[in-house]
């Protein structure tokens, strides 16, 4: 687990969503253009509003992608929640390693991405939460 800070950007980004969309952001990252907003659980709705609408107007606003992932208290629930749209089959961890089964291959490409990028950015988000040493797709 991370200590996390914010800068003034991130502060100001949060609190732009937070006014928009009245729900309670756990923490924002930005990375590559995108911003990755963490919401308490139950907030995943409001956050992203009827038909996409709250995601639209702030990717507007940002002038950068926007995404946001439901936080769990629950390891496996929240690798689940980082990975979505992309299914998973079974979701495991052992000894701090998080083991991910993919419904196809197809799934499996997506969930690793190319070079492993979207692999290791999703590692990198489990692991500002939870004390894991890796993910890996079978």
């Amino acid at each position: 687990m991370i200590k996390i800070k914010f800068d003034v950007n991130i502060m100001k980004s949060i609190s732009i969503f937070e006014s928009l969309t009245h729900a309670s952001v756990k923490d924002c990252i930005e990375k590559d253009n995108k911003l990755l907003f963490i919401v308490k659980k139950g907030d995943i709705g409001k956050a992203i509003g009827k038909q996409g609408i709250n995601i639209k107007k702030l990717e507007g606003m940002f002038k950068k992608g926007v995404r946001v992932i439901e936080h769990e208290d629950d390891i496996l629930s929240f690798v689940r929640n980082v990975f979505y749209p992309n299914k998973a089959e079974n979701i495991t961890e052992e000894e701090g390693v998080v083991t991910i089964t993919p419904v196809d291959s197809t799934t499996r490409g997506y969930m690793i991405g190319r070079g492993a990028t979207n692999l290791r950015a999703a590692e990198d988000i489990v692991k500002r939460y939870f004390d894991i040493k890796e993910i890996r797709v079978i």
